[in-house]
């Protein structure tokens, strides 16, 4: 297996540079598949769970080659909620062909993210990688090589389709996120060296390095902002974190010493469905009607908590001293939006957590719930008192929500891991096979 410090040295920036996406040439059509839920009611931050019952369901893109300039696909919820609210809704998926991201562009889609896991999930199981896989191969790429050789194609075409949002928000929304190597989660220094060279190849403006927020890594966020990089901050599941990672941010902005501090810009990835995942397992074991009653609240009522620490520390001397230079607030995004315990809302964790200068990110799973049936208001910060009353009630039940988010942030940089040690199996796999073919 190639070394995981090791980067290619060949010039990626060009590789998708000849490719134009016509909107003339295309009529994008967006098909969703039938929901069928028992209560439609679920209410903003009402942290009380009402069950509902979804059926399995799916995003369903379909393209269709056309003369002339197409239908536009008609407004959705996801239009309101950014211009309504001023939250930008993102997809957290991406695999080839990217053009199918065109319709939920359309739809009011903002941005994109990836991760190891769906890039495994991509490349692993489509064909549509083959043939670049093979020319890589053939021209002796090891199998790490082609493996960002793969992603960054993905990462340079997606980033041209949201380049026009970018555009017209003044470098605010419109970003596509590609992550570090995994393997770097406890390597300062090569996290750094990581995020330059992602950098430097993908070479689009509207591109997020992705960093996770591990405690060997949060200094790396301080040193690749000072040089001008833009960070998506990853892996959060704790306040204290959360806010270490405002620090570095900000320590990054004073430390680069531009004077136009415009094009700069971060987002910090607060993850929520996880949360619950394992608060409710504590919960459960606990036992008590009063452990019982908080299952499926903690993630909502953390998520509140954190956008109070984010209006807290955007605002005073020390931000607007940034401000005019031209600095952007580091948007909290919410991640991990998909349910994961099917008798919860299918929109637990996109509908309580809506306010001004945020991202959602949602999976198929997510972003369909919430285009068919959420509602458009703010919410995140409509009970604060109650968000407050159970993240204490939490800490009473023997909650510690530091080692909360010291477990779910390994489980994370694990599973994150184990996707990418996974892919670059099955990549040296299909490249046995064609070396077998061409034998």
């Amino acid at each position: 297996m190639a070394s995981i410090s090791k980067f290619p040295t060949t010039n990626l920036a060009s590789s998708s540079s000849s490719r134009s996406f016509r909107s003339s040439e295309s009529r994008l059509l967006v098909g969703f598949s039938p929901i069928s839920t028992v209560n439609r009611g679920f209410s903003s931050l009402k942290l009380s769970i009402r069950r509902n019952y979804v059926h399995d369901r799916s995003l369903i893109v379909r393209c269709s080659q056309i003369d002339g300039n197409g239908a536009q696909t008609k407004r959705t919820v996801l239009h309101d909620l950014y211009e309504k609210e001023g939250q930008s809704p993102w997809y957290d998926n991406l695999c080839r062909p990217v053009t199918d991201l065109l319709p939920l562009i359309a739809s009011g889609v903002r941005g994109v993210t990836s991760n190891p896991a769906i890039f495994q999930k991509a490349i692993s199981s489509s064909n549509a990688y083959n043939e670049q896989f093979s020319e890589l191969i053939k021209a002796g790429k090891d199998i790490e090589s082609a493996y960002w050789e793969l992603v960054i194609k993905d990462i340079q075409d997606a980033c041209k389709l949201f380049e026009p949002i970018y555009d017209q928000t003044d470098a605010a929304d419109g970003y596509v996120s590609v992550e570090v190597s995994p393997m770097l989660a406890d390597d300062m220094e090569g996290t750094v060296e990581a995020a330059k060279w992602l950098h430097k190849v993908v070479d689009r403006p509207n591109v997020y390095i992705k960093i996770p927020a591990t405690a060997a890594c949060v200094p790396s966020i301080k040193e690749v902002i000072s040089l001008g990089i833009s960070v998506n901050v990853t892996l959060i599941f704790s306040l204290a974190r959360y806010e270490a990672v405002i620090d570095a941010y900000l320590d990054g902005l004073e430390a680069s010493g531009l004077s136009d501090l415009s094009k700069v810009t971060s987002v910090a990835s607060f993850f929520v469905s996880r949360v619950d995942t394992l608060v409710d397992k504590m919960l459960e074991k606990n036992g008590i009607p009063e452990a019982l009653d908080l299952r499926g609240k903690a993630a909502v009522a953390q998520a509140a908590l954190a956008y109070q620490l984010y209006q807290k520390k955007f605002s005073g001397p020390r931000w607007e001293a940034l401000e005019k230079k031209g600095a952007k607030k580091q948007r909290v995004l919410w991640a991990s939006t998909s349910v994961k315990n099917p008798a919860y809302p299918d929109t637990l964790y996109v509908a309580p957590l809506i306010g001004p200068d945020s991202v959602s990110t949602m999976p198929d799973q997510a972003l369909l719930a919430f285009i068919d049936h959420g509602a458009v208001s703010r919410t995140i910060d409509s009970n604060v008192s109650e968000a407050e009353g159970i993240y204490s009630a939490l800490e009473k039940l023997g909650i510690d929500w530091n080692e909360v988010g010291t477990q779910l942030e390994l489980e994370g940089v694990d599973s994150f891991k184990k996707s990418f040690e996974s892919l670059l199996v099955t990549l040296q796999e299909k490249a046995n096979t064609l070396k077998l073919v061409t034998l």
